[in-house]
């Protein structure tokens, strides 16, 4: 087993915040004539950083930029794509539109968050994108092609293929920045939330799977920021640690997809290592529909608020399972992709509130 870094880890850059650099660099070079360089833009948390271009190219009406992925210290199979954006004038009130170039994807299958026949750029990619054009360029029709050189052989080594993105990579991101990944680091990080908690005599914190559901629970329980544990997918992580360290009560909060998986019992919820096992899952709803799902979020279209009520219930079965009778109480929230809760299970007594 090699050693984990001592240091800390860099940061990276999603491929959605790279095509949103390329995209202003470009429109700049279509508007003015001179391409921005380097190039800065905002993410959604509001961090302003600054890309370095490593492509430009005009022409008649068009221009593109392109930026090199930088995924810090993360084994991110996309670090060192080149993430190219081409800009070029619309129809007259088409307003920002998207196409796939060479290597990025499209939609085959429904589930995702994205249409069948779309390209495969996710939501919170175009916003950045739209809102940078609308920045810029107010009002404008905006052509936006999104290209990554070789991006279909890297998507071979991905799960694009089985979850319906085919024919390149995807462009994705929900806060622009890559964290990297190390399974010591993160689950030390972890601990050390726990530790902080316990010190500081708090009775409820909450670990979630990502940034959406962490906002959502916060806001439902009040919970300051030190009660909030950065999860993400290691549940095993947190809750054995958390059966050594009790503390009164943990709300464990993610999307479909990931809080699925929780409930048929995986603890290690990155999507190189389980996998949604949806033959049980149609079992279990007698649905029998779901076993050809090819996304929880597909399955969830089908099976609706009955399937998102027992993944809740029997998610908070694992998490009880896990922490094997430590004196710890659970509940369990499944939100979906805006944040919206789709299913609570286990109430929370004022008692435990902070």
């Amino acid at each position: 087993m090699r050693d984990e870094p001592k240091t800390e880890l860099r940061r990276g850059w999603t491929t959605g915040a790279c095509a949103t650099a390329a995209v202003r660099a470009a429109l700049a070079r279509l508007l003015t004539g001179a391409f921005r360089n380097p190039v800065g833009i905002t993410l959604p948390k509001g961090e302003q950083p600054v890309f370095p271009l490593a492509h430009m190219a005009a022409g008649e009406g068009w221009a593109e930029a392109g930026v090199t992925k930088d995924a810090g210290d993360d084994p991110d199979v996309t670090h060192g794509c080149l993430v190219i954006a081409r800009v070029a004038a619309g129809p007259r009130g088409s307003g920002v539109t998207f196409r796939a170039g060479d290597g990025v994807g499209h939609v085959t299958k429904p589930g995702l968050p994205i249409p069948v026949g779309e390209p495969a750029i996710n939501p919170v990619p175009r916003q950045m994108m739209s809102g940078v054009v609308e920045a810029d360029a107010p009002g404008a029709d905006i052509v936006i092609t999104i290209s990554i050189p070789g991006g279909a052989a890297v998507a071979a080594m991905t799960w694009n293929p089985r979850v319906g993105s085919e024919g390149g990579l995807s462009i994705l991101g929900t806060t622009g920045i890559v964290r990297p990944f190390s399974c010591a680091a993160w689950i030390a990080s972890i601990h050390r939330g726990i530790d902080v908690a316990r010190a500081d005599g708090l009775r409820h914190v909450a670990g979630c799977t990502g940034a959406t559901s962490e906002a959502t629970v916060q806001a439902l329980h009040g919970l300051p920021d030190h009660a909030m544990l950065d999860m993400g997918d290691f549940a095993g992580g947190l809750l054995k640690y958390l059966r050594r360290h009790p503390v009164a009560h943990i709300t464990i909060g993610g999307g479909i997809g990931k809080m699925t998986k929780l409930s048929q019992g995986a603890l290690d919820l990155h999507s190189a290592r389980s996998q949604v096992d949806f033959a049980r899952l149609a079992e279990d709803l007698k649905e029998p529909r779901l076993a050809e799902a090819n996304t929880a979020l597909d399955a969830f279209a089908q099976a609706g608020t009955a399937m998102a009520e027992m993944v809740a219930a029997e998610a908070r079965g694992t998490v009880e399972a896990a922490i094997q009778g430590a004196p710890v109480s659970v509940d369990t929230v499944v939100v979906d992709r805006a944040g919206v809760i789709l299913a609570r299970y286990g109430p929370v007594p004022a008692r435990w509130l902070v």
